[in-house]
């Protein structure tokens, strides 16, 4: 078992990335909060295999397992829901691994603009790992980025 230390919390290791949509929060939020279960191995595209634990409806503390690609290898976690506020926002974080998860919405009614904020943050990085620090950093930046996208994409297809 290897030792594990908290980041400084000035630094988090995090990565964020927004984008617009053309929609109502309520229609953005439905499809990424209520429909969470159904809708995130769609657009997290390196899950593999992905199993909610207590049904499919969310709610603050409903857990899923993952089976995530990672560079050749698979990685499971899981992780439940810590923050689940309608239309706002969706939190999720790492049971087993430390992470979290934030799909964040602010809205403007004119024109109907919504903007989606991913935020992802590692909590804590085994000590070997530190050298590797700004690797990692740039990975969770163009993860997050890749995350905003492919919500876009997939939403505003379904939307067609």
């Amino acid at each position: 078992m290897g030792i594990k230390l908290p980041f400084d919390l000035s630094k988090p290791l995090s990565g964020e990335a927004s984008i617009d949509f053309d929609q109502s929060a309520e229609q953005v939020f439905n499809f990424i909060g209520e429909k969470f279960f159904e809708n995130y191995p769609k657009w997290a595209v390196e899950v593999t295999d992905f199993q909610p634990l207590d049904g499919s409806i969310i709610f603050i503390g409903a857990k899923a397992k993952q089976i995530r690609s990672d560079n050749g290898s698979e990685v499971v976690s899981m992780f439940e829901v810590t923050d689940y506020e309608p239309v706002n926002r969706l939190v999720v974080q790492g049971i087993n691994a430390p992470y979290k998860q934030s799909y964040l919405l602010a809205a403007e009614q004119n024109p109907v603009i919504t903007r989606l904020t991913f935020r992802f943050e590692l909590l804590e990085l085994d000590v070997f790992m530190w050298p590797f620090e700004k690797l990692i950093r740039y990975a969770i930046e163009e993860g997050a980025e890749n995350t905003v996208s492919n919500i876009k994409h997939l939403l505003c297809t379904e939307s067609v």
